[in-house]
């Protein structure tokens, strides 16, 4: 009978994300293609050093763990090498005991054709473009902030994944974003009070969220869950029940919900003790990259409603 890929989370990773793999990518974008495969191939025997999103893998992998009798999660890695150059990331994924055994070695091809085929829920790369495409088609999608040392902690068991979310354009829609894009800050904050028993729009992470939750219902103990959630918002009162209804309405939890009304989010995810950080500003995940692993999610190609003013794009809640 074939492996069934509907049943556990899905999350495709390339390597470049997994592992450290910059220099090779300078190698690549300075003297090409034949270049970084023969750095590769010359390198076989070299174990890759951990990059932005290892330790979020083997916490995901660890998952498979604790239930004897369903797998939930699969982790498949997805990326842009061909097959002469991947038994490097293979020999680097048998070292670190990853329970990794499916791939998509596309020989430089775009990668976003596959992740329906493979069921993804979620999607991680260091490459723009291919997050670009599979945000385009529906799929959850971050871009690693890369070339940030990992913390010596990454060598420990970790009991507990820790995930934080933005919330406007990552886990919501954008009807927000545009109104305040539109109309300025006072705007967006009476339509929002107006508009608070109104469910808001799902966001590219809505439902990657819901199957956070699903997975976490299968331990009621909130103690001891293997998985904790953050929303961590720039909205602050009144703006923020509108966020609390609409998570109220899909029938999900998060664990931990920070309205900071422009403080620093830096700190707060470094609190937290995030695994990784989604959020639509690049300004935002940048500066949280430096403590907690951090991905930037794109808006569909045309649909970034930043663009309709020419000042600052960032909101300043």
């Amino acid at each position: 009978m074939a492996y069934d890929l509907s049943n556990p989370l899905v999350i495709g990773v390339s390597s470049r994300a997994l592992f450290n793999l910059e220099e090779e990518n300078a190698i690549y974008e300075s003297r090409g293609l034949e270049a970084y495969t023969d750095y590769q191939i010359r390198h076989e025997q070299d174990v890759l050093k951990p990059g932005s999103c290892f330790e979020l893998i083997r916490a995901f992998l660890r998952l498979n763990q604790l239930q004897q009798d369903k797998h939930l999660v699969e982790v498949i890695i997805m990326s842009r090498n061909s097959a002469d150059t991947s038994l490097r990331i293979f020999r680097s994924i048998e070292h670190y005991g990853l329970d990794i055994t499916r791939a998509a070695l596309t020989g430089g091809a775009c990668v976003s054709r596959y992740l329906k085929a493979f069921r993804t829920d979620l999607f991680l790369s260091a490459y723009a473009p291919d997050v670009q495409d599979a945000i385009n088609v529906g799929v959850a999608a971050g871009m690693l902030m890369t070339g940030h040392e990992q913390k010596d902690s990454l060598c420990e068991t970790v009991d507990q994944i820790r995930i934080a979310f933005d919330g406007d354009a990552v886990l919501f829609g954008s009807e927000a974003e545009r109104v305040f894009q539109r109309n300025g800050v006072e705007a967006f904050r009476n339509y929002e009070k107006t508009h608070a028993l109104d469910p808001l729009p799902k966001g590219p992470f809505a439902n990657f969220l819901m199957a956070l939750s699903n997975i976490q219902s299968m331990f009621p103990d909130r103690e001891t869950t293997p998985i904790r959630t953050a929303l961590v918002t720039s909205r602050s009162a009144p703006a923020h029940e509108r966020a609390i209804r609409t998570l109220r309405n899909w029938q999900v939890r998060v664990d931990e919900a920070f309205f900071l009304g422009g403080v620093q989010k830096r700190d707060i995810l470094g609190s937290f003790g995030a695994h990784i950080f989604f959020d639509d500003q690049w300004i935002h995940a940048s500066a949280a990259s430096d403590v907690v692993p951090s991905a930037v999610v794109p808006y569909k190609t045309g649909d970034d409603p930043r663009i309709e003013r020419n000042d600052n794009p960032e909101k300043p809640e």
